[in-house]
């Protein structure tokens, strides 16, 4: 988990990270979320003498933002968990009185990180674009001008669960051959694992074999490398981005990356016009930027509302 503080021009006055503790189970990472803000607001008013205006959280999986629910997250185990009535109690509990109830604004991790790349990050200025954030697994965010589209039921950019390879291995959503469990920095790092006998290899391990021209890194890299192109060329074929924003910690991987990619969705792509493809630019503190412009929207609405 990552966490900040941000100022009112969307700096980063603090950051912080802490374990999610999923292995103990959905139950703790809730609470561990709501601690980790607990300290946030304790760090604010000790560096800066005040209470926070408003707080912004974005999680993985399919929420329900106008609810402020976070419905369903494979990888934590959670459902149906009330996020945003949870954390607005909590950072409650010690706010001076005659103080509101603080405000929480609620959000999609990576939609909130594709909402940061749009407005402030590497797709500033772009009316449409699509954010992929290539971690743990793999999810959208459908820009369109300064907003993100969370679709009907909040679950639009997933694109990590779209069927690559139908006869793949199985993926925590019920499906096989997900676009995640083939090209994301955990399937990367398995594939090369199980291929380098090394079973604490990563995918960073796995880039850097790559350069270093290691064959098996190679073939891991390239099946990557087209199941990801697969899946980019699906949704290009949906959306039509101007500009196709990759983030996370496989982007960290640079041209090893970029250029096969950029060359494999060019060769996969037929009638559609080919975005740039261009690498994220706020690195892992898009999804804290995100819910900190989250944030600042409920204060402006509500300024707005008087």
């Amino acid at each position: 988990m990552k966490a900040a503080l941000i100022g009112t021009g969307n700096e980063l006055l603090h950051e912080a990270r802490r374990e999610t503790a999923r292995e103990r189970g959905p139950e703790a990472v809730v609470e561990s979320i709501l601690d980790f803000t607990a300290e946030l607001r304790a760090v604010g008013l000790a560096r800066y003498g005040s209470e926070p205006s408003a707080a912004g959280v974005a999680i993985p999986g399919t929420v329900d933002e106008e609810q402020g629910i976070a419905v369903f997250a494979a990888n934590l185990g959670w459902r149906d968990v009330p996020m945003r009535t949870l954390l607005s109690e909590r950072l409650s509990q010690e706010r001076p009185a005659g103080l509101p109830p603080l405000q929480v604004a609620f959000g999609h991790d990576v939609r909130v990180g594709g909402l940061a790349e749009g407005r402030i990050g590497a797709g500033g200025g772009v009316d449409r674009y699509l954010f992929l954030s290539l971690g743990t697994g793999i999810a959208g965010a459908i820009g369109i001008g300064d907003r993100v589209e969370a679709g009907a039921h909040g679950s639009a950019g997933e694109i990590g669960h779209i069927v690559v390879r139908p006869a793949g291995p199985p993926c925590g959503c019920g499906q096989r051959g997900c676009l995640e469990r083939l090209a994301s920095a955990s399937a990367i790092g398995a594939a090369w694992a199980e291929a380098s006998g090394d079973p604490q290899a990563t995918a960073a391990d796995a880039a850097k074999a790559v350069e270093a021209g290691d064959p098996r890194a190679q073939r891991v890299w390239a099946d990557a490398i087209d199941a990801l192109a697969t899946g980019l060329v699906t949704g290009l074929t949906l959306l039509d981005p101007r500009t196709l924003i990759i983030g996370g910690g496989l982007a960290e991987a640079g041209d090893t990356l970029f250029v096969p990619l950029r060359e494999a969705v060019r060769e996969k792509v037929t009638f559609q016009p080919l975005p740039a493809i261009v690498p994220a630019a706020l690195g892992d503190a898009a999804g804290c930027l995100g819910a900190g412009l989250l944030a600042w929207d409920l204060l402006s609405a509500e300024v707005a509302s008087r």
